[in-house]
């Protein structure tokens, strides 16, 4: 497909997200259940919970900008799930397969970051006034989940990763 101006490279941009998301609804609960740490499970069953308002929000964009809601394939998204499926595939559960899972989240959210902010920027550019608030919306609510994880690792995943592999060393 030929992208010949900013309103159709923006259309892509939301097809893209929206597969992101709807990709993002499925993996959220298989992360969840691997989750070994209770505050892990609860982040990342909020997180699904405003992922699916992310998917409605994305309805939102496509109904202000006249058209249905589609989807893209986001291969970025395919491999960042993948990295995710890894994590419970490979590493027994424990803070560990929990390091590496936030690890992976991380990763996510970061991509969404770059993604709804881009949107963001291009609706406004086009005066897309009420799109780009949506998109905002959800930029913030990625920030906030990103910002959870991140503290979640730090105060207690982590360091017991770090025990549990220093265990371990010992044990050989």
């Amino acid at each position: 497909m030929s992208i010949e101006s900013m309103e159709e490279l923006f259309f892509e941009q939301i097809k893209d997200l929206y597969d992101a998301e709807e990709r993002l609804v499925k993996a959220l609960p298989k992360m969840a259940e691997a989750a070994t740490s209770e505050e892990l499970r609860g982040a990342f069953e909020q997180h699904l919970r405003q992922t699916r308002g992310h998917v409605s929000r994305l309805e939102s964009v496509f109904a202000e900008i006249g058209e249905e809601p589609a989807k893209e394939t986001c291969d970025a998204m395919k491999g960042l799930i993948k990295e995710g499926e890894d994590m419970i595939d490979n590493i027994d559960p424990s803070a560990l397969r929990d390091a590496g899972l936030i690890a992976a989240a991380n990763r996510v959210e970061h991509y969404e970051m770059a993604a709804y902010g881009t949107a963001r920027e291009i609706a406004k550019a086009l005066g897309l006034s009420r799109a780009a608030q949506f998109l905002d919306e959800t930029l913030v609510e990625e920030k906030e989940a990103d910002a959870k994880l991140t503290e979640i690792a730090e105060a207690k995943v982590n360091p017991g990763a770090v025990r549990q592999s220093q265990k371990t060393k010992t044990a050989r």
